[in-house]
């Protein structure tokens, strides 16, 4: 039986860790995040604790530290085997010793562990990490602090994967924290998922304010921040000083520039969309699916939101385009054999299947789709758009990216981490090496609004033609440091590191000339920056820069493109000269100078860390495939009501499983509205639309104005309906409404202006034809 309140001790004593406490400091586009975690052993021998947890896939690790008593110990970095190695001989003899390691297989999993607390010992562990801030879709700095490490799921046939997670669903911890924000920009407001103290300005230009979480906070869930400035689409340019102490051209020794690059799309663009593409939307049907969005009240299960989500994009999607549908679990599963034009039949098809898509396709295995997909070849132009949702529990993320990353001139892919816990080293990994856009929906966030700005994104042109010229003078050389950008869509902005060396006599000054084209129009921005900046902010530039560079090594380290062990040694060079982590390293803490050794066997606990309660549908792993599973729930908590067996039947060589049962009818207004509409744009005059309007079918025909037909008067009432009864929802709508309008133009109707006169009366509306847009 599997104690409700997570691990406990021999004596039902809570586990050792008791408390989080975090400071954050914002310096414009990055944050460095100092986490104190405080330790107790309270059993009565010898204890060793691992703990397993995320961190923000970028994240870069810089310090490591423990306080025992009054005693503090600064961890080094080191090779991850050495590490590995002085952590058990240090342990096996009875000193204290802390380990600190990034795991090899995702960069957003970390394994602490705290070696030989004697009995009643504190150990407050220190960690700090910096990172870059991603943009939102609203243009607002989004951090967030993972609290939830959902499982990775690992096939039965690999011997890697992420560690062992304990489980809780009671966390016996609390969290505080800390915020405080300086910018060269005006600072607007700072919004949280979780209770905030007032916001609180320390100068009169709003550019300098700290903020605190509010006391008491249970850190059960995902803690998220966004921070608005006022001059959102500013490029800058900001200087870091090099460290004194380092050597003179080295990365740590050399000023190091962050140029940040977020450019603005005028309306007028934002209002062309593409009719091309080719559109691949690949689904999740792993059985963890098959959980809650969230746990507040009527919450949709997971793959409910899924299916909603693409009856919205099948409807919004352009005549003429190319698309398929894919799901994956343990297999995978394409509706059609390769992609097909987007027509009246093809989506009428889809629609049919997506509404008996079920979570019961096993574990999360995404390798294999995504290689399938890559094997087909692209349509001569239309450009391929790649959607992939996730809850993002897979074990082999590395090898994802570079999956992605390697087929980048051929696509662009969109990601949406979906609940809790998605890894974010997934979700934005596979945007940023797709040269796409990352959603997460956590909360009680809706999964379709957030879709549907990527798809606009997707529709729009992008910022290409990227290049970024040096002004420096003679004696002074810039080595970028940052991989080149081929495209920025709306919303996304770049930050670029380069290194600048060598010395000036006489300029004190340098330029950067940024040029990029948005829709075949040239834009340029030049900024100023100072050489050898006289104020010492701190090293978080340059160990982002170092991360940068490392990950790129990584990266080719994996693609096999040159000699794997000068690689290596040249990563382990670079994250100890800048101190920052990597999958080759590790901190290491030895605590030498205690004045006891420990004897005995030593007991090992995990520390638990909160996951979304869940149970495998299907088989729960294909095959034989591990998962592990957190505290035991009720059934109906996971929307696992009893259903009839699955069907499997053959097609291509695919095992195809259908359900036999038929999905409940649309409750949502606005989804049965949307449903009812055609491939064209159009909708029919019938039962099932006036019902939506909550109108008999009389009513609705017989206000039809004389000169018009039923399709263009349904048209004409569903757009109505859309800009009076559901405004709010627009960005979902949007393209459905565009469809319908442009459908609406093209059969040149008489007596328009009396239709739409016709219909505001009918539903009680005060829409003119300008906003109908026909």
């Amino acid at each position: 039986m599997v104690n409700c309140c997570g691990l406990v001790s021999e004596k039902n004593q809570p586990v050792p860790l008791k408390s989080i406490s975090v400071e954050l400091q914002v310096k414009d586009h990055v944050v460095s995040v100092s986490s104190s975690l405080q330790y107790v052993n309270e059993e009565e021998r010898p204890l060793e604790a691992v703990f397993v947890f995320p961190l923000p896939a970028d994240a870069a690790v810089c310090h490591f530290s423990a306080k025992i008593g009054e005693q503090e110990i600064v961890a080094e970095l080191q090779d991850k085997q050495s590490a590995r190695d002085q952590y058990d001989d240090a342990v096996s003899s009875g000193q204290q010793a802390f380990l600190l390691e990034e795991s090899d297989e995702s960069s957003d999993v970390f394994k602490l562990s705290v070696g030989c607390l004697s009995p009643g010992q504190n150990a407050v562990i220190t960690i700090v990490y910096v990172m870059e801030l991603s943009v939102q879709a609203d243009h607002a700095l989004r951090f967030c602090l993972p609290a939830v490490l959902n499982p990775r799921y690992t096939p039965a046939a690999s011997a890697a994967g992420v560690p062992e997670v304990s489980s809780a669903c009671v966390i016996p911890y609390t969290l505080s924290l800390s915020v405080e924000v300086r910018s060269s920009d005006r600072i607007s407001r700072l919004e949280s998922s979780c209770p905030l103290d007032p916001l609180v300005f320390l100068d009169a230009q709003h550019t300098h304010a700290t903020v605190n979480l509010s006391a008491g906070h249970r850190f059960d869930k995902d803690v998220e921040l966004l921070l608005y400035y006022e001059n959102t689409h500013q490029p800058t340019a900001v200087v870091e000083a090099g460290a004194a102490a380092a050597q003179p051209g080295s990365l740590m020794g050399d000023p190091v520039l962050m140029i940040s690059l977020y450019p603005e799309f005028p309306a007028d663009v934002m209002s062309s969309l593409a009719s091309r593409g080719e559109f691949v939307f690949v689904v999740d049907r792993s059985g963890s699916m098959d959980c809650v969005m969230h746990h507040g009240k009527d919450a949709q299960m997971r793959i409910q939101s899924a299916r909603d989500t693409l009856l919205l994009l099948l409807k919004s999607l352009p005549m003429g385009c190319y698309f398929n549908i894919y799901g994956f679990g343990s297999h995978f599963e394409s509706f059609f054999p390769q992609s097909v034009v987007y027509s009246e039949d093809t989506m009428g098809e889809a629609l049919n299947r997506v509404k008996n898509m079920k979570a019961d396709m096993g574990g999360t295995e995404i390798l294999q789709p995504l290689k399938h997909i890559y094997s087909q070849p692209c349509y001569p132009d239309h450009p391929r758009q790649l959607f992939i949702f996730t809850d993002g529990e897979v074990w082999n993320t590395k090898e994802v990216l570079d999956l992605v990353k390697s087929h980048v001139n051929s696509h662009r892919c969109f990601s949406f981490g979906i609940g809790e816990g998605a890894s974010t080293a997934l979700i934005t990994g596979m945007a940023r090496e797709g040269s796409g856009h990352a959603q997460f929906i956590t909360g009680t966030d809706r999964m379709q609004p957030k879709v549907m700005q990527s798809l606009r994104f997707a529709l729009q042109p992008v910022v290409d033609s990227i290049s970024v010229d040096w002004s420096v003078p003679e004696g002074v050389t810039v080595e970028m440091l940052s991989p080149p950008i081929n495209t920025l869509f709306q919303g996304q902005r770049a930050l670029i590191y380069a290194q600048l060396k060598g010395q000036s006599s006489g300029t004190a000054e340098g330029a950067v000339t940024l040029k990029y084209k948005l829709k075949d129009k040239p834009v340029t921005n030049q900024l100023q920056f100072a050489l050898k900046p006289t104020e010492d902010t701190g090293r978080t530039i340059h160990r982002l820069a170092a991360r940068s560079v490392i990950r790129s090594l990584e990266l080719e380290m994996r693609a096999g493109r040159a000699e794997a062990e000068a690689i290596r040694s040249r990563i382990v060079e670079l994250s100890v000269q800048a101190g920052v982590s990597s999958v080759h390293t590790a901190f290491i803490g030895v605590n030498k100078d205690g004045k006891q050794t420990i004897t005995g066997p030593l007991l090992q606990r995990r520390v638990p860390v909160r996951k979304m309660a869940r149970m495998s549908v299907g088989g729960g792993g294909g095959g034989g495939g591990r998962r592990i599973h957190a505290v035991a729930a009720p059934m109906a908590k996971c929307g696992m009501l009893k259903r009839a067996a699955p069907k499997m039947s053959h097609s291509g060589g695919r095992s195809i499983w259908t359900e036999p049962t038929e999905p409940e009818p649309q409750t949502d207004p606005l989804l049965q509205l949307v449903s009812l509409q055609k491939a064209s744009g159009c909708w029919e005059l019938n039962a099932s639309l006036a019902t939506v309007f909550g109108k008999t079918e009389s009513e609705v025909t017989n206000h039809r104005p004389a000169q018009v037909d039923g399709s263009v008067w349904a048209t004409v009432l569903a757009l109505i309906w859309l800009y009076s009864c559901r405004s709010e929802d627009q960005v979902e709508w949007q393209f459905v409404a565009m469809k319908a309008a442009s459908w609406i133009r093209s059969q040149k109707p008489e007596g328009l202006s009396q239709c739409v006169r016709d219909g505001n009366v009918l539903l009680g509306g005060h829409v003119t034809e300008n906003t109908l847009g026909i």
